[in-house]
Formats: structure tokens, sequence, C-alpha cells
């Protein structure tokens, strides 16, 4: 039997770029990278984990923010090689900034505008984290 991983097509570091969308609204929260274990933890455990880049080991998304990203549905794009996420998220916040979408900035006249406000301060999300963003 064919593992069900085997079918994306992983870039050279092993990872696949994952977009997280809001189940209801559509709306794109944020990318992310996973590698084939933060899948399969993801699949099984109906929450997203990504792989972090930085840090070299996976991120369970809201393991210090409490902005945990429940999992409704996972889907795989045409080229197998991008997979979207559609979640819950979890207090309404998905960026590190304290916003609701990691796509706050909208391009105008040849700068980028912010658009989404700060629903809350970063380093109340993160005071007992010890660093200021996952």
């Amino acid at each position: 039997m064919k593992d069900w991983l085997d079918e994306i097509h992983w870039n050279a570091d092993g990872l696949v770029p994952a977009i997280a969308q809001d189940h209801e609204t559509g709306r794109v929260l944020m990318m992310a990278w996973m590698n084939r274990e933060a899948l399969a933890l993801t699949a099984s455990e109906n929450r997203a984990i990504y792989w972090s880049r930085s840090r070299g080991k996976l991120w369970r998304k809201g393991e210090e923010s409490g902005h945990v990203q429940k999992l409704h549905e996972l889907r795989l794009d045409c080229d197998a090689d991008v997979v979207i996420l559609m979640v819950e998220q979890v207090g309404g916040i998905a960026c590190h900034t304290g916003r609701e979408s990691c796509f706050y900035r909208v391009y105008e006249n040849g700068d980028w505008k912010v658009v989404d406000p700060v629903l809350k301060d970063p380093d109340a999300i993160y005071e007992h984290a010890g660093h200021q963003h996952e």
C-alpha cells in the first residue's frame, strides 16, 4: 500500500509549503513549512504542527501563545507541492505580531500599507515564553 506522504513532492530540504486558511472565512492566515513528520503529526493529531527552519525542530502552533490551529481539512495542490490546512484559529490570532493574519500589509502606490490591527500586544502573548514569537 502506498503511503499518502509519498505522493507529496518535497523540496530539496525535505519540506513542503503549508498555507493555513480559516475554515469558515477562507482567509489566508499564514504560511509555514512542514517536513514529513510534521505533516503526519498534523493529520494524526488534528492540529497544525510545522517545521521551524530557524530552530530546526517541530513547532506545534500555539505551544507558546495558546493560539492553536485545529485542523478541519487538509488539501494538496495539483502539483502535489503545496498543502493547505483549513483550520480553526483558536484565539483569532495566527501572527506573532498579534494580528489575525500574517498577511496584514497591502501594496498601495509603491508602498506596503498596514491594514489589519494588532489584536493583542505580542509582548503580552509571549511574556511567559522567554522570547518574542513562535
